[in-house]
């Protein structure tokens, strides 16, 4: 996990938590707008709409994680001569979800 940060592709441990944040920023902005309240607190607290919510947050962030886990896989074939999913997946969470639950929550909070 180390090498991730010096090694080959290390360009996007600060390109995609930005990419998602520029979507949260897009969404938060517009939740705002519409009066609805803080997502990620949403999740929890409103059951009813929670599968439009997480449909709605996929779509933002979707792309995002997907690249995440691509161009994980990429450096691990690169320095690792092998792939280990699991990781690939923590990093894409770390790199794309993360941020863009934190941010499009506290953007609705500030737009209002």
């Amino acid at each position: 996990m180390v090498d991730r940060i010096s090694g080959p592709l290390h360009f996007r441990l600060l390109l995609q938590p930005v990419m998602a944040a520029i979507f949260a920023i897009i969404a938060g902005l517009k939740d705002a707008r519409e009066g609805r309240a803080p997502y990620f607190w949403s999740l929890f607290t409103d059951p009813v709409n929670r599968a439009e919510m997480l449909k709605d947050g996929w779509k933002g962030v979707g792309k995002v994680f997907v690249l995440a886990i691509v161009l994980d896989v990429i450096f691990q074939i690169k320095v690792l001569h092998f792939v280990y999913p699991g990781e690939a997946i923590i990093v894409a969470i770390a790199l794309a979800i993360l941020p863009y639950l934190i941010l499009r929550g506290l953007v609705t909070r500030i737009a209002r």
